[in-house]
């Protein structure tokens, strides 16, 4: 009895001692007003956020336009060697370490201080790139906006901003030898020297002789299209030195972009779920409609024959290779600390192993899918324009 009690008694201690220390911890935390990390209301909120941080402009525009420029089927080749070496490896890691730390990109370097560099790095890379990003997104928003007419600004030459050198590409043929050679048409001025005033009238004269039934061969025409975006969207001056006035169009597209970007965060990573059931199922339901009207136009299985048949040739050029990783990297958005906050939000025991190959095989399989619904509609130009599907697309346009 008398080795009894002490014991008793310092199991007592111990147990006061503890509540004394949770309860230094707790008024500690509230002294520093250190908030409880929110959580994902259900487990599609965590799926559907990643998808929609994921698939953009990257999968629907930018991957089509890489196969298309690098060997159409053998583009897939480095593509999906980046994806099963680097890219899904990548993307386990960033978003398990953000569900086990419960951190963002940066505090989640506080488990090697070391690179703590790496993480403000990456957050200083991630603000740059929604700057430039949220510019892009205007431009969508502007354009549309021009759609919603039932003639296209860009399909003719008649609007205010349009040159005496826009040619719309589903116009008349090129005027043919024999028209050439018609009398009432002096083919010595062919090619002007005096610059655009002499184009100007030759343009005019040409039109008037030939009753405007075709157009000069090679002569700088441009695209309505192309007008559009530099003339009359964009404003393209001559260069940095040269910046030109503000774009009020453009502007207020932005100023919408940003609002729109604080209202579906404004009320924390709850709200933020809900709004990407939105954001990240819209996109399929428009790529769906784009596809059937796609494959059912005339010229559109020439186009998929380009995307799908590999030109073997081209794995033997380095830039193909790179820009596969280049790809991986930009659409799973990679070493930006983005899908560390993203899991940190995660359950502590959510099963991230399986999401992230979710995630990864509905990211790949969305750019492999849209790459079917561009090339449809690429072959149905190519046809329409009585060209050949290589020299449809301007590079960098």
């Amino acid at each position: 009895m008398g080795e009894t009690v002490p014991l008793k008694r310092e199991n007592g201690e111990k147990a006061e001692m503890d509540a004394v220390d949770a309860d230094v911890d707790a008024a500690v935390d509230k002294s520093n007003n250190i908030p409880e990390r929110e959580t994902w209301s259900g487990k599609l909120d965590f799926l559907f956020s990643c998808i929609g941080y994921s698939i953009g402009l990257g999968n629907v525009w930018r991957f089509p336009y890489l196969c298309y420029k690098n060997g159409g089927g053998a583009f897939l080749i480095p593509y999906l060697l980046t994806l099963f070496c680097a890219g899904i490896p990548m993307f386990f890691l960033e978003v398990s370490l953000g569900q086990y730390l419960s951190v963002g990109g940066l505090g989640v370097w506080k488990i090697s201080p070391i690179f703590k560099g790496v993480g403000y790095a990456a957050a200083i890379i991630a603000a740059w790139l929604n700057i430039y990003y949220i510019v892009i997104m205007a431009w969508a928003l502007f354009y549309l906006y021009n759609s919603f007419t039932s003639i296209l600004p860009w399909s003719h030459c008649n609007n205010h901003w349009n040159t005496i050198q826009c040619r719309s590409e589903y116009d008349q043929p090129l005027c043919s030898a024999e028209e050439m050679n018609m009398s009432s048409y002096n083919s010595s001025s062919l090619y002007p020297q005096n610059g655009y005033d002499a184009l100007t009238s030759l343009v005019f004269s040409v039109n008037e002789t030939f009753n405007r039934t075709c157009t000069l061969p090679n002569a700088n025409f441009t695209s309505p299209v192309t007008e559009f975006w530099e003339r009359h969207a964009i404003r393209m001056t001559a260069g940095l030195d040269h910046p030109g006035g503000i774009n009020w169009p453009l502007a207020l597209t932005l100023l919408i972009a940003w609002v729109v970007c604080y209202f579906c965060i404004w009320k924390g990573v709850r709200w933020t779920g809900k709004v990407t059931w939105f954001t990240a199922l819209f996109p399929y339901v428009l790529l769906f409609i784009l596809l059937i009207r796609g494959i059912t136009l005339p010229g559109a299985r020439n186009g998929i024959a380009y995307y799908v048949i590999p030109k073997i040739e081209k794995l033997s050029d380095s830039t193909v290779w790179i820009e596969a990783v280049t790809q991986i990297f930009f659409s799973y958005g990679l070493a930006l600390g983005a899908q560390v906050a993203l899991g940190s939000y995660n359950q502590y025991h959510n099963n991230v192993y399986k999401d992230c190959l979710i995630i990864a095989c509905v990211n790949s399989g969305t750019s492999m899918f849209s790459g079917f619904v561009i090339f449809s509609i690429l072959g149905f130009m190519a046809e329409q324009q009585g060209k050949a599907i290589d020299d449809v697309v301007a590079t960098g346009k």
